[in-house]
């Protein structure tokens, strides 16, 4: 917490003195709140695997998850998904050597896996109402349709702020308010695919087996 050390001012006398001994931390205030927002979505994402686990069989005489789930594209859309957060970590390399055009080169890569990975998500849904499996047509499919919709969901806001993170860096460069920024865009977007690689195994992988 600052101090300030004042005095009453006189005509020429010199202006007050401001002393910091160092306790304002932004950067950690920063990034506990954002710890907080991950604690909650969390919660959120417990809660739809939990809704997933109860309704997960109830079919209604319609199809299961053998019966639509496509291993293979659901394998290539996992693929896409870990290989940018692997890009994500060279954008932090390049940020911590200071080299901005690597930092929007790993970044670009990053958002263009992200929209790779999105497009497959939405040909899938797609297919799937075209095949008469839409949300509406079973507890199972309303519960998947919420679970992996929401998980796509914020996909989308990640690709997002991403764009406007790079937007951000090309203008005012690498400085300690983008590295902050950056630093919560990489905690959201690795949150992002632990949670996938929870849907690929619990709801496609255990589905089809």
């Amino acid at each position: 917490m600052s101090s300030v050390q004042t005095s009453t001012l006189a005509p020429g006398a010199a202006a007050p003195v401001f002393y910091d001994n160092g306790d304002h931390h932004p950067q950690q205030g920063t990034l506990l709140g954002f710890w907080l927002y991950l604690m909650s979505d969390c919660l959120i994402f417990a809660v739809l695997f939990a809704v997933y686990a109860v309704l997960g069989r109830s079919y209604a005489a319609g199809p299961s998850g053998a019966d639509l789930f496509d291993l293979q594209l659901v394998a290539v859309n996992t693929a896409l998904l870990l290989l940018s957060s692997i890009t994500y970590g060279f954008a932090m390399i390049a940020a911590q050597h200071r080299r901005k055009a690597q930092v929007l080169g790993w970044l670009a890569v990053t958002g263009l896996l992200g929209l790779g990975f999105l497009g497959i998500e939405l040909y899938e849904f797609a297919h799937l109402i075209h095949e008469g499996a839409g949300p509406q047509r079973s507890a199972f499919l309303s519960s998947f349709f919420t679970l992996v919709g929401t998980h796509g969901l914020h996909v989308t806001f990640g690709v997002i702020w991403l764009v406007t993170l790079m937007v951000q860096v090309q203008r005012h460069g690498l400085i300690a308010e983008n590295k902050r920024r950056l630093m919560c865009l990489s905690m959201f977007w690795h949150f992002l695919d632990v949670v996938w690689i929870g849907v690929f195994t619990f709801v496609y992988l255990m589905g089809v087996l």
